[in-house]
């Protein structure tokens, strides 16, 4: 365990820093948990995913050291659609709250065994379900408690765990040392056990959809039994969100974007360490990251709420296309302070990414629907951002550098940015066409209306009346 103990630094973990800025009502307490909520399950899914990744790698090739954490962080969102349906129906504290659990015995286990087939579903499975589930709700609460500076509460709260990605390593390199892999694993998961309390302080503002849903839901009384089967699965799966265009090439947009972004995390400690023999810093590139992705995070928060309705996924247009082309960069760095300039950028692509993502969902859907849309989301997300990584550490395995996998990596995120810059267009398109058909009405109407004065007693005048 000595040997294992020495890559822990790499990894970085974090709870959560309570900073909310509420507008509306007397909510701060409350946010202040939720943000300690996401930091929390943030940090710790995907540190761990790079710590696996680096204390496997001394024995396993890149592509198997690759997949045990992509495993986790692909389980996180592969579950997320289910996960939205148990957080329209029992509620954000309870699925969070039973998530948080989860979780805990996921990452607690995995520090008594030393099979890294057990360890795929211990870590991979266990624990990347529990903190699904613990995660999403985290998401949707903010949408309960803010609406004008949702932006600006969500980039204080995600930059909570950016200030834990920065520091942490340096705890985590001294207790690593000391206590071993499986005693810092069992630390670790005290995060999980603290998660499961400050998930009890959610406090809903509104009803669930599910609720609604209800109220005005007629008895099923002759319904076939196909028909009441039916109606219950629209009930828990809500896929009216797939019925708007917008959101659907939204979604595809980032899926495809996602491809490539989780590859950097996962395999850019190793590339400075083969390509520039820096292995007493290399885990300084992940505390840039983790700065970096802060600042973005705080400042995209109340520029985003400045940009009015779906204009702001150019910020997310933004940051992909930067993202893809610093991926490519990585490869033309001469020196490790080139890395450090890139990783940078990189950090700061992250942050605007990941704090326009909710209230991005919540414009385009409305807060009602905004849980199942985050949910499959998510759930796009997982395929792709668990393939990545495993392509890449294949293409470096295969090819004996990171020159085609660091390439690979840059291309999705540029062609996901290019299909999101169409989304504001469509919506426009869509505005203009409502527009012009209500115009058509009110002229049918008035002409229905002057017919009817012609004609006393027509159907259209008592229509109208």
């Amino acid at each position: 365990m000595e040997n294992d103990a020495e890559t822990v630094p790499k990894k970085k973990e974090g709870n959560g820093e309570k900073h909310d800025d509420g507008e509306d009502e007397d909510d701060e307490d409350d946010d202040d948990d939720d943000t300690t909520t996401t930091n929390i399950i943030i940090i710790i899914i995907q540190k761990v995913a790079q710590f696996w990744q680096l204390w496997i790698q001394r024995v396993q090739p890149q592509l198997f050291s690759s997949l045990v954490g992509s495993i986790g962080m692909g389980m996180v969102f592969f579950c997320s659609p289910i996960v939205s349906i148990f957080t329209d129906r029992i509620g954000c504290r309870t699925t969070a709250a039973s998530g948080a659990a989860i979780a805990f015995i996921g990452l607690f286990s995995s520090s008594f065994t030393k099979s890294l087939e057990v360890r795929y579903f211990t870590y991979g499975i266990l624990f990347g379900c529990g903190s699904s589930f613990a995660f999403h709700p985290s998401l949707v609460i903010l949408g309960h408690y803010f609406k004008r500076r949702l932006g600006l509460a969500n980039g204080l709260v995600t930059t909570g765990s950016c200030l834990f990605s920065v520091g942490l390593p340096f705890l985590l390199k001294v207790v690593g040392r000391a206590l071993g892999l499986a005693h810092t694993f069992r630390m670790l998961s005290a995060f999980m056990l603290v998660q499961i309390f400050l998930s009890l302080t959610f406090r809903p503002m509104f009803p669930s959809a599910s609720d609604c849903r209800n109220r005005k839901e007629v008895h099923p009384d002759s319904r076939s039994w196909t028909q009441q089967c039916v109606s219950q699965m629209r009930k828990y799966f809500n896929l009216r969100v797939f019925r708007r265009k917008t959101y659907r090439v939204w979604a595809f947009g980032i899926a495809t974007a996602i491809l490539g972004y989780f590859v950097p995390y996962m395999h850019l400690v190793k590339f400075v360490e083969v390509e520039f023999k820096e292995k007493e810093k290399a885990w300084v590139v992940l505390v840039c990251l983790g700065a970096m992705s802060g600042v973005g995070r705080l400042a995209s928060g109340p520029i985003g709420d400045l940009i009015p309705g779906l204009k702001k996924i150019y910020l997310q247009v933004a940051s992909f296309i930067i993202l893809g082309i610093m991926c490519m960069m990585l490869l033309q760095c001469q020196a490790f302070w080139g890395v450090i300039v890139v990783c940078l950028f990189l950090g700061l692509c992250d942050g605007l990414f990941i704090t326009l993502m909710a209230p991005i969902a919540f414009e385009l859907v409305g807060p009602m629907e905004a849980s199942q849309a985050i949910g499959y989301l998510l759930g796009l997300m997982a395929i792709p951002m668990s393939a990545g990584p495993p392509i890449a550490g294949l293409l470096r395995d295969h090819f004996g550098n990171y020159q085609l996998a660091f390439y690979f990596a840059g291309v999705p995120p540029i062609i996901g940015g290019l299909i999101l810059a169409f989304v504001p267009f469509i919506h426009q398109c869509q505005l203009k066409k409502k527009r012009l058909d209500s115009g058509k009405d009110k002229m049918l109407v008035s002409e229905m209306v002057m017919n009817g004065e012609l004609l006393p007693g027509s159907p259209a005048t008592e229509a109208y009346i």
